[in-house]
């Protein structure tokens, strides 16, 4: 056992057993991970440096650093090696995006599987699969809401980051400063929006137009990944659901971050991200 060890030692202090190291580290426990633009905002920050753990939906087929080359063949075409639990709702999920899957986002989990999901101006939606009875027992009464005679819940998640606030140029969709359901209308004009736009009898008209929301009904196994910065984040609204085999993991903790000016923010560091969309002194606006 003694030589076991001290040839597992050497092994371990040479370049190649490092790389090796490293190599399955990332591939199946942590990989680093830079939040790159404004869509989680204001909990997620643009310069955190967070890990991201990769066992928590699974084992998704590994992929070499910044290569993306898997580096194992999805048989099955599930993206994963060992197939785990799903995201749930109010999850903060990183997949890869489906029209590139070499990019990587981070986003909330809105809904899963089944799910009807509205979005309005300032305002989504959500209906869970299972139905009335569950809505009742699971939410708040004052957020259940009855649209075109279905029950559906107004905001389902309290997170503290998420807003709608509309704060000028937006990094995900250009510099527009429009608020997002105007870009909507603009990408469904170019058939780039995922949602169908409806005519919801309870909600506001919009001035010279035949709708007034847009609907979405997920997918089997996927899930409608939304930004908690509402009105700066390109998300499912714009391009839909999710699948399970683009899920990679969900964001671990925060191990540095700095802001545009290369300010350290010492208060995030360590911080595990369940932490940052909870704790109200981590959750603030970013200059």
């Amino acid at each position: 056992m003694r030589k076991f060890f001290a040839k597992l030692y050497d092994f371990s202090s040479s370049w190649t057993g490092t790389v090796v190291i490293v190599l399955l580290f990332i591939f199946f426990i942590a990989q680093a991970f830079v939040i790159p633009s404004g869509s989680m905002k204001n909990t997620l920050l643009i310069g955190d440096h967070l890990f991201v753990k990769k066992f928590a939906y699974g084992i998704a087929t590994p992929h070499i650093p910044w290569v993306e080359i898997p580096v194992w063949f999805d048989s099955d075409d599930d993206g994963h090696l060992v197939q785990g639990d799903r995201p749930k709702r109010g999850d903060i999920v990183v997949f890869r995006y489906p029209n590139d899957p070499k990019i990587y986002y981070v986003k909330r989990n809105f809904a899963v599987g089944g799910d009807e999901v509205i979005f309005a101006p300032k305002t989504m939606y959500l209906r869970p699969h299972e139905g009335d009875e569950f809505i009742e027992k699971n939410y708040d009464k004052n957020d259940i809401v009855v649209l075109n005679g279905k029950k559906f819940v107004r905001e389902p998640y309290k997170f503290k980051g998420i807003h709608y606030e509309n704060r000028g140029d937006k990094d995900n969709f250009v510099g527009q400063n429009a608020d997002t359901f105007t870009i909507a209308l603009y990408y469904m004009q170019q058939n780039k929006f995922a949602m169908s736009p409806a005519k919801i009898d309870e909600l506001e008209s919009i001035d010279g137009l035949p709708f007034n929301a847009f609907y979405f009904k997920v997918k089997d196994d996927s899930f409608f990944m939304v930004g908690d910065n509402r009105e700066n984040s390109n998300d499912s609204r714009f391009w839909g659901s999710v699948e399970y085999k683009f899920v990679v993991g969900q964001p671990w903790f925060v191990y540095f971050s700095w802001d545009k000016d290369y300010k350290i923010r010492w208060e995030r560091i360590g911080r595990l991200a369940s932490t940052l969309e909870n704790d109200e002194s981590l959750i603030y606006e970013q200059p």
